[in-house]
């Protein structure tokens, strides 16, 4: 144990008391000369929020003194919640308490108010250890003296001063990058400097690079990578042809979709002698590229995967290798790394074989193609690929076994509709549609997983060091919610110290099809943990795997590419211990990185989708549509369409009476009416404003049948001499969950 770990484990103790450096130099032992080596340490530990140093200069662990350290998550009126960074029940912090801080800074925060009778944890920031905002995006917005930055992120409340020197030719309504000089305080706004216009709002694609740079997501490699990868030969070497297995005899296809580029994966199928199933999956050897530690690595690691924007990817590599000699495009020779699989009729994998290969794909499929011969028995499509129809067919009847075994030993199949937005050639969003599921989709989901699980139980056993995936156990509060939410709606969960997922696919499996079955998947999704990478095989909850890693898709996840190399290295000759030595630190910089990567990723894709439904939605305005009730909440209720667009219905804008929220039963009770509005309840809306600020889509409910005038007018009245209570409240009873809601979404 070093001495960090030393001093964590000392302050722990429940006899520590808060002890000055001194104090805590004779009690290390700690010599004169070793005295600002010391210091320098518990400098270090302060700012990584290890340990704190009150105002009389003596040393504690945060959760010893009342204080916690986590991520301000910021709201645009001003108030916010800190995130934890260990497991407790987030901050409100009232906008008189914030004292500076910006979102996503990491903060150090002390609690004023615990939970109590339903009433948030308040409390008051105290200290910023880390700024998260170097630079922010916004508008500018000039005036005679100065001018200022509304930012883009919504949730950071400040708007930035800018000195007239410091405007950089700026004009109003530019969209422009301003770096941070000044760091707010609490009555004083941050000062900034204009670094880069980006161009008027509204000119074509501004909307979607802004988000881009709102992310910091790299937009160009590097010359050096650049350079690098138009080095890369396409020619394989005659070695590689020497010493891996020659498969381009064999029918392999890759099946993706039609915009694909980067085909990382590819399928072989045989449907042996003893009636089981060899199954091949083939990928792309982006490994033998991208060597350890080369410029083409760094940036990888840097970027963790790749970003899939609507019209647009931000990749991990660069086009030569993502587009060019790692993509397993048709009737060309490609370096692979193959699974082999000896699948029985019950699904189980009784036999395997890991191997560096050489492939030559027969054909490039599509989705739409595949799904066109094994569904629709389409005429053309069958006679084009006739010499592949029977391979299509096992693979089916295979997809079939496989699903069926992952359903039964209880895997959690979310059937959530995703959507595909079609922009025009000026970037405006002109269809919005569900993203069809369909038999092929299922066929390459289906053998991606089986691959992924019979590697990560094969590197497992070989005890070296990996990068699983994993999903923890549900949150078992959160998983009691959802209990008692269920059976309020006649479906039994048992909730003791352990909950098996199959006890949730069951529940699943019985609300499909249902009204309530959209509202149950999102409830139960809410109350599970995130999946994420780690070095430790913990196993996947929700996919009821005891092993599970990435390892289909080295193109765009920087998890496959390193555990690529560690299998590579393993097959040919082992791994001793100096090299598992340096590789365990290399999985766990690699599983911590490319986990956050994929949150920022996800956050940026689902934002540009939430802002082209709201472009989309703006040009509507005043349309009436059906839609079902998605969530119900203290502040009204969500209604989605059936193209997957969300909006919300205001509590404020129920008129017919005033409404109470049943937390219990997930419901909207009129007062006086007695009328409800359920999770699930079909009703017709019309969509009333968008925010394209906030990205946000406001829905009004429309009457079913014509109300009567007076009863109306009375409603109204009664809402109104109600209102004024609430509005005060509003704040914290309607906006605060709103921004629950959202970061629970996230």
């Amino acid at each position: 144990m070093n001495i960090r770990e030393n001093l964590l484990a000392f302050m722990q103790e429940l006899a520590y008391k808060p002890m000055d450096i001194k104090e805590l130099s004779k009690i290390f032992d700690i010599k004169k000369k070793e005295r600002p080596e010391f210091e320098e340490l518990l400098n270090q530990m302060e700012k990584d929020g290890q340990i704190v140093k009150n105002r009389t200069e003596h040393y504690g662990i945060p959760e010893r003194m009342g204080l916690v350290v986590g991520k301000f998550q910021g709201h645009h009126k001003g108030y916010g919640f800190v995130i934890a960074e260990v497991e407790r029940p987030d901050i409100f912090i009232p906008s008189s308490n914030v004292n500076g801080a910006m979102n996503g800074d990491k903060v150090i925060a002390k609690i004023l108010k615990e939970e109590n009778a339903g009433k948030k944890c308040e409390g008051e920031i105290i200290r910023i250890l880390e700024r998260a905002n170097k630079t922010i995006i916004g508008v500018y917005e000039d005036s005679k003296n100065f001018g200022f930055v509304v930012p883009e992120d919504q949730r950071i409340s400040h708007d930035i001063f800018i000195p007239k020197a410091d405007r950089n030719g700026a004009k109003t309504g530019q969209i422009v990058i301003v770096k941070i000089i000044t760091w707010p305080e609490s009555r004083r706004n941050p000062e900034g400097k204009i670094t880069e216009i980006l161009g008027n709002k509204g000119d074509k694609g501004i909307d979607i690079l802004t988000i881009i740079k709102k992310y910091s997501l790299p937009e160009e490699f590097p010359t050096k990578v650049s350079s690098f990868a138009q080095n890369i030969s396409e020619e394989i070497p005659k070695k590689e042809y020497e010493r891996r297995r020659d498969l381009r005899n064999l029918k392999i296809v890759t099946i993706d979709g039609e915009d694909a580029k980067d085909l990382d994966d590819a399928i072989s199928i045989e449907k042996l002698q003893n009636g089981n199933y060899y199954l091949g999956v083939h990928i792309a050897d982006v490994s033998n590229y991208v060597k350890e530690k080369n410029p083409l690595d760094r940036e990888a690691l840097k970027r963790g995967t790749s970003v899939y924007l609507i019209d647009r990817v931000i990749p991990m590599l660069p086009k030569e290798l993502s587009n060019g000699i790692c993509s397993l495009n048709p009737k060309v020779d490609r370096l692979t790394l193959s699974c082999f699989m000896e699948i029985d009729k019950t699904g189980k994998v009784i036999n395997h074989d890991i191997c560096e290969s050489i492939i030559k794909t027969s054909e490039r499929m599509t989705y739409t193609d595949v799904t066109k011969i094994l569904r629709d028995k389409d005429p053309e499509m069958m006679e084009r690929y006739s010499y592949l129809l029977e391979d299509f067919k096992t693979m089916e009847e295979l997809c079939e076994i496989l699903y069926k075994k992952r359903i039964n030993r209880g895997a959690i199949d979310f059937d959530f509709q995703e959507c595909k937005i079609i922009l025009n050639d000026v970037g405006k969003p002109v269809e919005i549609r569900p993203y069809e599921r369909a038999t092929a989709n299922r066929i390459i989901e289906e053998f991606m997983l089986v691959c992924n699980e019979t590697i990560a139980e094969h590197m497992f056993w070989a005890n070296v060091p990996f990068v699983y995936r994993i999903h923890e156990e549900p949150d078992e509060e959160k998983l009691l919610h959802f209990s008692e939410f269920a059976h309020n709606l006649g479906y039994t969960l048992r909730v003791g110290q352990e909950v098996h997922p199959k006890a949730l696919q069951e529940i699943i499996e019985k609300v499909k099809g249902k009204k309530e079955e959209t509202v149950v998947s999102t409830l139960l999704l809410r109350s599970m943990m995130k999946a994420r990478y780690s070095p430790q095989c913990v196993g996947h909850f929700g996919l009821a795997a005891r092993y599970y890693c990435h390892f289909t898709s080295p193109i765009r996840r920087y998890p496959d590419l390193i555990i690529h190399r560690i299998i590579k290295e393993y097959i040919n000759g082992g791994i001793d211990e100096k090299r598992a030595n340096r590789l365990t630190s290399e999985v766990e910089v690699a599983a911590k990185q490319s986990s956050e990567a994929e949150i920022v990723a996800q956050d940026a894709e689902r934002e540009v989708d939430d802002l082209k439904k709201a472009e989309y939605m703006s040009e509507r305005v005043g349309e009436e549509l059906t839609g079902i009730i998605s969530s119900v909440t203290n502040f009204g209720m969500f209604v989605e369409l059936p193209n997957t667009i969300e909006g919300l219905v205001h509590i404020s804008n129920l008129h017919d009476d005033y409404y109470i929220y049943d937390e219990r039963h997930l419901c909207l009770i009129g007062e006086r009416t007695k009328n409800i509005y359920r999770l699930g309840d079909e009703v017709k809306v019309k969509v009333a404003k968008v925010d394209m600020m906030l990205h946000e889509i406001y829905f009004d409910l429309v009457p079913e049948n014509g109300s009567d005038e007076e009863e109306n007018n009375e409603a109204v009245n009664n809402e109104e001499n109600n209102i004024k209570s609430t509005e005060d409240e509003s704040l914290k009873e309607y906006d605060v969950p709103v921004e629950e809601f959202e970061r629970k979404l996230r």
